[in-house]
């Protein structure tokens, strides 16, 4: 019998689980990639590309068409309009976070203890709604200098008037050749002395008919009254006559006296007496002593009236573009820090209270540091959020004072289209925008992640 050596098939090789691992990772990374390379592409498009082209670009001249090297990042500190946007971002950077985060935290603990902190929330979270360039438009229509528009001047003029009084008559003046002669002050005085027993008519022109108080009436019959031997009467009246017509200096039928008129009598550069006018313009001194005086009306009289604040001014418009943006993100802040206030361990807090913390103590000593990493990322996040702003200083600022205001956003617009046509200079201020936010960026990354681990 003949032996036959049949020859075993050798066995398939065994596949390890570190290498089936290894192979599903990596079909993993590359179903990831697929995934993720629209957005990839679209980052690349709308983001590194236009870095890297403002980097290329502020290394040329103008036309683009000329190397200048470092020129332009030279030109930008030699510039003053340059060196005000990198102050007033400066400005921003300080006041706007801090201001905010502070505010947030007060209104998030002071909700807590409200009974509609709902509602509250939504109120105060509505101004996110509104787009910048909606907010700018409130605003500066809010900021009008001219109190029958602006707000804010509306209520500064009535609680200034409120305290203070306004003139009856800003636009009055004397008659020219009728008696008065003017002071430095503003004032009006009689030109000739005047003693006890006389009377005087005081002729003022520059007040509209439309104008006069309603309870003004003609001052005809009172400036024909005589005064008594110690008294000293006059008259203060219009000198017009409504539809024409008249004596020029002299007191006719139909023209009307100006009451409430402050009056003095003066004597030795020295006020003796004083008064008001009647609802016909007349007014007397009575008592005087014999002898020469002077009847002046007081420039208190003719002062024009209080129109407010300046908001948008050189010297406040930084200000108050910085309170628009404090209305719009308050609610931000107030909403993150409530947040981090609502996952706060409440059993610390009960535990202080009872050894006799009081509120003022646990808010400081208990609650700020356990809020510490919350509102470190809610102010750098809005430090990143306040060196790029743009919208609100190019709408709310008006024209005249827009380079007071301008920030290192609008000052690169400005500069590359705005009128400079100078996209060389423009894109290095773009680069030195992003070398400011990039650390800012850098680290709410890396305690983002901290945070998550």
């Amino acid at each position: 019998m003949t032996a036959t050596l049949v020859k075993e098939a050798a066995p398939p090789p065994v596949v390890g689980l570190a290498d089936r691992a290894r192979r599903l990772r990596r079909r993993g990374r590359i179903v990831a990639l697929l995934f993720a390379l629209p957005a990839l592409l679209l980052l690349g498009a709308l983001v590194v590309y236009p870095v890297l082209f403002s980097i290329g670009r502020s290394f040329f001249d103008a036309s683009g068409t000329r190397f200048v090297g470092g020129e332009n990042y030279a030109e930008m500190f030699r510039d003053p309009a340059t060196l005000k946007a990198v102050r007033n971002t400066a400005i921003w950077v300080v006041v706007a976070p801090a201001l905010l985060t502070g505010l947030g935290l007060i209104l998030a603990v002071l909700v807590e203890k409200i009974r509609w902190a709902t509602a509250f929330k939504l109120l105060l979270f509505m101004p996110m709604a509104v787009s910048f360039l909606a907010a700018g438009i409130i605003f500066r229509l809010a900021y009008d200098e001219d109190p029958n528009k602006g707000v804010l001047n509306a209520a500064v003029v009535s609680v200034h008037d409120a305290f203070t009084g306004t003139s009856a008559y800003p636009t009055a003046r004397a008659r020219d050749g009728q008696g008065l002669t003017a002071g430095e002050d503003g004032s009006y005085r009689t030109g000739a002395s005047v003693s006890p027993g006389d009377s005087v008519a005081l002729a003022l022109v520059g007040v509209p008919p439309k104008d006069l108080p309603t309870d003004a009436e003609p001052a005809y019959a009172a400036a024909g009254r005589e005064a008594a031997p110690d008294e000293l009467r006059g008259v203060v009246y219009l000198d017009f006559t409504p539809g024409g017509g008249g004596e020029r200096g002299r007191v006719d039928r139909r023209e009307s006296g100006l009451p409430e008129m402050k009056v003095e009598a003066v004597r030795d550069g020295r006020t003796v007496a004083g008064t008001t006018t009647a609802s016909d313009g007349s007014f007397r001194f009575s008592g005087l002593d014999a002898g020469s005086y002077t009847v002046r009306l007081p420039a208190s009289n003719f002062a024009p009236p209080y129109d407010g604040i300046s908001w948008l001014g050189p010297a406040l418009v930084t200000p108050a573009i910085i309170g628009a943006y404090l209305w719009i993100w308050t609610g931000f802040a107030m909403v993150l820090i409530g947040a981090g206030l609502a996952t706060l361990p409440r059993d610390a807090l009960e535990a202080a209270r009872m050894d006799g913390a009081g509120e003022w103590q646990i808010f400081r000593r208990i609650t700020v540091p356990l809020l510490a990493p919350v509102l470190t990322v809610v102010f750098v996040t809005l430090v990143i959020n306040v060196m790029k702003v743009f919208d609100l200083v190019y709408i709310i600022a008006p024209g005249p004072v827009q380079q007071d205001a301008t920030v290192l956003a609008t000052q690169m617009w400005l500069v590359s289209f705005g009128g400079g046509n100078n996209q060389g200079l423009g894109s290095a201020l773009g680069v030195l925008l992003l070398l400011l936010v990039v650390p800012a960026m850098v680290f709410n990354v890396r305690r983002f992640r901290r945070s998550q681990r």
